[in-house]
């Protein structure tokens, strides 16, 4: 599965919607501190994605996927649309991997594909925060971002307690 190809989706139709909405699922039925507490249902989770397709639709959010045999089976957002002041910087947002498809490369993947996105419009500073000591850190850290700093008790897992969140930047030559 490694070097799966990633691609642009410019809009959000009910068998993508579905297809993200079992990939955000798995994700945090595995424990991924993603925004959602459990039990998040499949319906609860198009209605995320459905509630992104203007700014997918509109430029305003670069959102990457990743296919398998099965369908979609990972996923990541550059989100350009930033306050005036900041118009040289996206964020990097819901980078998720089904766990059928994880440490096979998928990840790494959509990150270099996020960035070469985010390049390709013109930023040169981006983002990011996730879960300190999570797996996604471990592989920010592999991609060269570095460590802006830790927030204690930032957020909460999706099973309940609270979790720190550690900051990321990369900034794009």
């Amino acid at each position: 599965m490694t070097g799966l190809p990633v691609r642009r989706l410019t809009a959000l139709g009910e068998p993508e919607v579905a297809q993200l909405a079992e990939v955000l699922v798995d994700c945090v039925e595995g424990g991924a501190s993603v925004s959602f507490m459990l039990p998040l249902s499949l319906q609860r989770a198009a209605m995320f994605w459905q509630g992104l397709a203007e700014d997918v639709a509109a430029g305003r959010r670069i959102l990457l996927v990743a296919d398998d045999a099965e369908g979609i089976v990972g996923t990541v957002q550059v989100v350009l649309a930033q306050p005036e002041n900041q118009p040289h910087r996206a964020d990097i947002a819901k980078m998720l991997v089904h766990r059928r498809a994880r440490r096979k490369g998928v990840g790494a993947a959509l990150v270099r594909a996020a960035e070469d996105a985010a390049r390709a419009a013109g930023k040169t500073l981006l983002v990011l925060d996730t879960a300190t000591g999570s797996d996604a850190e471990r592989l920010y850290v592999r991609q060269g971002w570095q460590r802006a700093g830790t927030v204690p008790d930032y957020a909460l897992w999706p099973q309940g307690g609270l979790c720190s969140t550690t900051f990321y930047f990369r900034q794009l030559a």
